[in-house]
């Protein structure tokens, strides 16, 4: 792996949360899955494309995209080694031979100049240490006109669905987990607009999407995957079997009104952003 600017960031995935992810992958896309089609609607992947995939995780985006850019390639980026293996492993069962997977900060990698059509990414710019730097370094390895399109959170609030499905967790969340810091750090569009701009892009648009999320077949499975997931767990951590027992069942309980013939299904809101690098194709386009 290439320098490394996100220290804590790649120390965090690269240890039990990331290793957490590898071996729930599908459970973890599923919570965001319904979001995907709105984030392809506006990447408008052509079959030529070259395209970038930044904190691409276990690569579910990634291989959706190489499918889409037939006649083009996509790279994957990822602090993550055991998330890459699973994202490498799942390319190979597909069969796909035009997508590749590095390991490396996207905010110092040293990207082709000019190397993509397109940036894209599902939740994986939240944690950059310096966000401002790490867009412009995405920016110049877009071509003149080549476009970000990246999915991140809107800010919660206290009387949100996923708030009062988690009620039981609240007064025992005292701080993020490792790998979790930074989840927050774009949610307001003013920031958003403030650090695509500083980073030199333009054409700066956040279009708010709402999607039910799963989160498993039922309330009890439900309640098992928040608590296994880095942030409950980590503050969990250490406290009395007792707490956490109770914490498990009140929070199955609230659960129990998310339930649906599908499963647990917990509405969430993401912004679509999308941003252009400034100048003429080389086409003149």
């Amino acid at each position: 792996m290439q320098t490394i600017a996100n220290t804590r960031q790649a120390d965090a995935w690269n240890g039990w949360e990331g290793v957490h992810w590898a071996q729930n992958s599908a459970r973890y896309n599923a919570t965001v899955t319904a979001f995907t089609d709105d984030l392809f609607r506006s990447a408008a992947i052509a079959p030529d494309h070259h395209v970038l995939d930044i904190g691409c995780g276990t690569g579910q985006v990634t291989l959706l995209a190489a499918r889409r850019a037939a006649e083009g390639h996509v790279v994957g980026i990822d602090l993550s080694a055991p998330m890459l293996a699973v994202a490498r492993a799942d390319a190979a069962a597909q069969c796909l031979a035009n997508v590749r997977f590095d390991q490396g900060d996207a905010q110092v990698h040293p990207f082709p100049a000019a190397g993509f059509d397109l940036a894209i990414s599902r939740g994986g710019v939240m944690f950059f240490e310096d966000a401002v730097a790490a867009f412009a370094n995405v920016r110049r390895g877009l071509r003149p006109g080549g476009r970000l399109v990246f999915m991140g959170p809107q800010g919660g609030t206290p009387d949100s669905a996923y708030a009062r499905a988690t009620t039981a967790l609240r007064p025992l969340m005292r701080e993020p987990s490792p790998a979790s810091r930074g989840m927050g750090s774009l949610v307001d569009p003013a920031r958003i607009r403030a650090v695509l701009e500083a980073a030199g892009f333009t054409g700066i648009t956040l279009e708010p999407v709402t999607a039910p999320m799963d989160y498993g077949r039922d309330a009890a499975d439900a309640a098992d995957f928040i608590l296994g997931q880095g942030p409950a767990r980590s503050n969990l951590a250490g406290l009395d079997p007792s707490v956490v027992e109770r914490t498990r069942e009140q929070l199955r309980a609230d659960l129990e009104a998310f339930e649906t013939p599908e499963g647990v299904r917990i509405s969430g809101s993401v912004w679509v952003v999308a941003a252009v690098r400034p100048g003429r194709s080389e086409a003149g386009c």
